[in-house]
């Protein structure tokens, strides 16, 4: 996970992962979207990003195309996940613990009433 972790830390590895999350992409189509980077720099992202096993590699005659491997980012979506849903969890007890004398304090004030018994 940690390989995978520093492979999308990087910006510019984020958006390679966006640019091949919907299909195969050639690595110099790749390369044009970031035309303030040589290609060889575009290349060391690619292999970053192929090593953490989060893009494919599919060679095509002299051209190689990449595509997302959603399966590298398995291990990580569910680590974030089990951090998102425990920390949701924590939240909805907290805002209970907060809601609940509020709704009983205004309970009392509309209906005053209502906490007495009534003898018939």
């Amino acid at each position: 996970m940690d390989q995978t972790l520093r492979a999308v830390a990087d910006p510019t590895r984020r958006a390679i992962l966006r640019l091949v999350r919907d299909g195969e992409v050639a690595a110099g189509d790749i390369a044009r979207e970031f035309p303030a980077m040589s290609r060889p720099a575009v290349s060391q992202h690619l292999k970053v990003l192929a090593d953490a096993g989060l893009v494919e590699v599919r060679p095509d005659g002299n051209r190689r195309l990449y595509r997302l491997n959603p399966e590298g980012l398995r291990e990580v979506a569910g680590f974030l996940d089990e951090m998102w849903t425990d920390g949701l969890a924590r939240l909805k007890a907290a805002a209970e613990r907060e809601e609940w004398p509020e709704r009983a304090r205004a309970r009392k004030q509309s209906h005053p009433t209502a906490d007495k018994e009534t003898t018939p």
